[in-house]
């Protein structure tokens, strides 16, 4: 069992029903697999994301995933790496090209068990499997030029938080209540 990463998870305060369920699972995986950090693991793998927002939080950076062909949040798999920030803040900036992506805080502030239907990647066939997601809030300049990584997106742009959930299509609506709760978990950040 990796040990620093099952901390991480059982520290973590649950808000709601569905994060109560996540960690209770996530926690049981961790436990069960000893490759839950990587993608050898075809059924459930970690994976952590940086909710990016401007420096006023008013708008929150979006991605348009090739695979989901929709604009959604950053992200990716921790492949070995346990530290969960680092990979949240090493994907953010991969996929947008930002420098500027720092962390507000260190705390996990969602977790959030996501289906993956299948797909094809880098011209091989993946099963449908889960990403056990930790999520981190971040902050980066909205004036920094945005880039995309070409092989996983094919965009990035800044939108205000109450339009986010305009801009999930169809065929990633099961985003919208994560989404939700990030803002609303933002907001009361925010405040703090």
């Amino acid at each position: 069992m990796i040990q620093q990463l099952y901390k991480v998870i059982e520290d973590y305060q649950p808000m709601g029903e569905q994060e109560i369920q996540d960690q209770k699972v996530m926690l049981d995986y961790i436990r069960l697999f000893d490759n839950i950090l990587t993608r050898e693991n075809a059924f459930a793998h970690m994976t952590s994301s940086p909710w990016i927002v401007n420096e006023d939080f008013t708008k929150v950076l979006l991605i348009y995933h090739r695979i989901y062909d929709s604009w959604g949040w950053c992200g990716g798999h921790c492949d070995g790496e346990e530290d969960l920030l680092e990979v949240a803040v090493k994907e953010g900036r991969e996929e947008t090209g930002l420098t500027s992506i720092r962390p507000l805080s260190k705390e996990l502030m969602a977790l959030d068990i996501l289906p993956v239907p299948p797909h094809k990647k880098r011209g091989k066939f993946v099963s449908s499997h889960v990403h056990l997601n930790a999520t981190f809030f971040c902050m980066a300049d909205e004036k920094e030029p945005l880039h995309h990584k070409e092989d996983e997106n094919k965009g990035a742009m800044w939108v205000p938080l109450e339009e986010v959930y305009e801009k999930v299509n169809e065929c990633d609506k099961d985003m919208i209540p994560v989404y939700k709760k990030l803002n609303e978990k933002l907001s009361a950040f925010a405040k703090d």
